[in-house]
């Protein structure tokens, strides 16, 4: 009767409630000690503890707890918020058993729900999270940071506005760093800090709403940590950065997991965010001297590849010693092994902007002995050897950047290159004095190096595109200079351009082979791009070769290259018209040796023999024409029997044979011009242009490249042609341009702008009060006079086709062609439109 009056009162108080939604106290201390009174959620919650913790969790109370916390998602906060009570009672009471319990059960909670309201629930498990991770406790930690993880992998459907992570990062970064006793539970604290950051990163980088991982101040702490365990690596170890390769380990180190990490960091970070993830690299690199040795800075780079951010250090660190600076040159190289695709950075020309300011900095470094341009006490002095070295590497670098772009890229670089070139130009003049010829000369053959190595392994169908009018007129100026380094460079990287089939190494060494079937030439017909480029640059090219040949200060290396280049161009870009023009420019190159009028020594005449020698037994065989080969064949077997210092075997070897006396050469030495247009002309090949004798066209762009240092006077011959009439030829005295020249012309300038006025005022006069009839007949003598100056220039410059009428004998016998003006003959009325 007490109890039934007892639950009457209550439901009584229930119905009738209090102000404010107050409950007596008495509800309080009956709830608190009356379980079936308790809500229903902390009930659940209680039932999945088992009494002795050992024997794990409830698993069929943990599901009713699913089911309701499912059924119910709005009481999901106050169930993460009891849990969390219970574990904190229990962490202080150092019940650790029911502690595991606890997180294993928020796990699966997390794991099930994903409703609107898990935002309030991740409160609380974070919060738990966040006291395992301060406890001093080593499983402890691991648990706080496997439960982390599992929660990091959660793709959560409702955005949360207000959570951080700064906690949790500088913790499992402070884990990364740990320094137990124990090396067991060290390594095992390591790894959970690892896997920590790892899910700080993958929780936040793609979140908008939560705080940016990529912040510097999550970075400083972020990346060091990985680095700090990539770098506690055994030395044994030695291994491919690239994760295709890593082997299976029964136990995962570490440093694999560091690895792992730092590569899905850069992986995920976008452009604008890869500065802050690549400045701590550097800076760890840095305080800790590792870019000598550069074994783990190479380890690095291969890992993040390189960034815009290494080529601004490399800026940074330009007045560092140059083995610092060669350090971070060759990591740039070894990282450029790796191809680009894909990989962050700037733009393909601002890296090599970087490299070659970086080269001209050395230069100026080696030629000052000092950073800052003058030795003064305290300047650190600069050794020249490590400058050297220094320049070695960016060289390389550039090389192993350009092998991995594209075509149309690389083109972008050698033109790029190419225009920083210094050269001597009267709109561009050069540094002058003997530091800056110095400089100017050291300079051109650094960057020509460069070019060499960009070039090297290029490889391009259309010649017109790999080498464009601009960038082939700047190389070629280049080849004129007195240099013989720079010329042989020059050489160099015409051949690198033209050889397109792997050939060049096949005429590394000059000989007349009777059989160059043993070669095993790739020839490939000249396509009809190939044509048309050597139709618009053959003759520059011709002309380049012909005065290359002639210079005083070539060496076996530069006869070597010539070689190398006429046949290259004789095998990829020959059709009739370059083979005739090729044989023409060989003998006149025989007829510079012969002649002698540049007085060459005796062994650069023997090599212009021999070359010519080499040449031409090659383009005989090339041309499969029986009665050219055998002159080719008759000419070199009496050079070997009775001059044997005019061919290849005799001239181009460590000690050479040498005549003392070349200037009665007997014409059985020599390769006839007139016997070479005969037999290809009874082949099919143009007669009339092989009898003609090659005659190069000098330019006055060659002559002002090619002479005079910059520190001395520029003086310039200039020949001035004029031709008044066909019968007659006038050469005009050279005019000789000196300071005192161009002195008196400004001085004079004044009087000569009087008397175009005076002239002008004059003529203006004339028209004006001259009578109609005398400024008619003046004008029409002027209309006579242009009339037959131009029948002049049509007599000079055209050449008819002869007359159909045949030919006519002339004064001595031999038969002339009668030919009529193209002006004056009659066309059919068909061929009227």
């Amino acid at each position: 009767m007490k109890g039934r009056r007892r639950r009457g009162w209550l439901q009584a108080t229930r119905r009738r409630g209090l102000p404010g939604g107050a409950r007596p106290a008495e509800m309080y201390g009956v709830c608190g000690c009356c379980g079936a009174l308790r809500p229903r959620y902390k009930r659940l919650v209680d039932n999945i503890f088992p009494e002795d913790p050992e024997d794990g969790l409830v698993k069929t109370n943990m599901e009713k707890l699913t089911f309701y916390a499912l059924s119910a998602p709005e009481k999901l906060d106050r169930i993460g918020a009891y849990l969390s009570e219970r574990l904190i009672r229990d962490v202080g009471r150092h019940r650790y058993g029911y502690v595991c319990i606890a997180m294993e059960a928020l796990d699966q909670l997390l794991m099930a729900c994903h409703c609107q309201s898990i935002n309030l629930f991740v409160e609380s498990f974070l919060k738990m999270v966040a006291k395992l991770l301060e406890s001093e406790k080593p499983n402890l930690q691991i648990l706080g940071t496997n439960s982390f993880v599992k929660f990091a992998n959660i793709e959560e459907d409702t955005p949360s506005y207000h959570r951080s992570y700064d906690f949790f990062v500088s913790r499992f970064s402070e884990m990364c760093h740990s320094s137990h006793d124990d090396t067991e539970i060290k390594t095992k604290i390591r790894m959970s800090g690892i896997k920590g950051l790892q899910g700080v990163v993958r929780k936040t980088v793609n979140d908008e709403l939560q705080a940016n991982i990529w912040d510097p101040q999550h970075m400083d702490k972020i990346v060091p940590s990985l680095l700090f365990n990539l770098q506690h690596i055994e030395e044994a170890e030695s291994r491919s950065p690239s994760p295709l390769q890593a082997p299976e380990k029964e136990k995962e180190n570490p440093a694999e997991l560091a690895e792992r990490c730092l590569r899905e960091l850069l992986g995920r970070a976008a452009f604008g965010n890869i500065k802050n993830a690549i400045k701590p690299v550097l800076i760890h690199l840095d305080n800790h001297s590792l870019w000598e040795p550069k074994v783990f800075a190479i380890r690095c780079f291969k890992i993040i590849m390189y960034s815009i951010q290494l080529l601004s250090h490399l800026d940074a660190n330009s007045r560092s010693a140059a083995t610092v600076r060669a350090g971070i040159v060759e990591v740039l190289s070894e990282a450029a092994v790796i191809a680009a695709t894909g990989s962050v950075g700037p733009t393909v020309l601002e890296m090599f902007n970087t490299l070659l300011r970086q080269l001209r900095l050395s230069i100026d470094y080696a030629l000052t002995g000092s950073y800052d341009g003058a030795i003064s006490l305290g300047t650190k002095i600069i050794k020249e050897h490590e400058e050297r070295m220094f320049q070695e590497a960016v060289i390389k670098t550039i090389g192993s950047f350009a092998s991995t772009l594209p075509t149309y890229q690389r083109s972008e670089v050698i033109l790029f290159i190419m225009s920083k070139v210094p050269l001597p130009s009267l709109h561009h003049p050069m540094e002058t004095g003997k530091t800056g010829e110095n400089r100017n000369r050291l300079t051109q053959i650094m960057l020509l190096k460069s070019l060499l190595q960009v070039s090297t392994g290029f490889q391009c169908n259309n010649m017109m595109s790999a080498l464009p009018s601009n960038f082939l007129d700047r190389l070629l100026s280049t080849a004129l200079m007195e240099d013989a380094e720079i010329r042989l460079f020059v050489l160099e990287i015409l051949i690198s351009f033209i050889d397109r089939h792997g050939n060049r190494h096949k005429f590394s060494t000059i000989s007349t082979l009777s059989d160059i079937s043993v070669l095993k030439l790739k020839v490939d017909k000249c396509s009809r791009q190939d044509t048309v480029f050597m139709k618009k640059h053959s003759q520059q090219l011709y002309r380049h070769i012909y005065l290359s040949c002639k210079e005083e200060s070539n060496i076996q290396k530069h006869y070597e290259a010539l070689y190398g280049l006429l046949a290259l161009i004789s095998i990829e870009l020959a059709n009739e018209e370059v083979v005739v023009d090729l044989i023409r420019l060989v003998l006149a190159v025989q007829d510079v040796a012969q002649v002698n009028e540049e007085n060459l020594p005796v062994y650069n005449r023997c090599a212009l023999y021999a070359l010519g020698a080499a040449y031409l037994n090659l383009i005989s065989q090339l041309t499969t024409v029986p009665a050219f080969c055998q002159h080719i064949h008759e000419v070199i077997e009496t050079r070997k029997k009775e001059a044997p210092y005019m061919l290849p075997e005799a001239v181009f070897v460590e000690k050479p044979r040498l005549s003392q006396n070349l200037d009665g050469v007997v014409i059985e030495f020599l390769f006839r011009q007139s016997k070479i247009s005969e037999v290809l002309g009874g082949s099919g090949y143009n007669s009339d242009r092989l009898c003609l004798p090659y005659v190069p066209q000098l330019t006055d762009e060659d002559r002002l490249s090619k002479r005079k240092s910059i520190g001395e006077t520029i003086s310039l011959q200039v020949e001035v042609e004029s031709r008044n009439s066909p019968e007659k030829e006038e050469r005009v005295p050279a005019e000789e341009i000196t300071y005192e020249t161009l002195k008196k012309a400004i001085v004079d300038s004044g009087a000569v702008e009087e008397q175009e006025r005076e002239r002008r005022r004059q003529v203006v006069e004339k028209f004006q009060k001259a009578p109609f009839e005398e400024i008619a007949a003046h004008c029409g003598a002027r209309a006579s006079l242009l009339q037959s100056k131009l029948n002049q220039i049509f007599e000079i410059t055209i050449r008819p086709p002869p007359s159909p009428s045949g030919t006519i004998t002339a004064a001595y016998g031999q038969p002339q062609n009668h030919s009529i003006p193209v002006y004056e003959m009659k066309f059919p009325d068909l061929c009227v439109y």
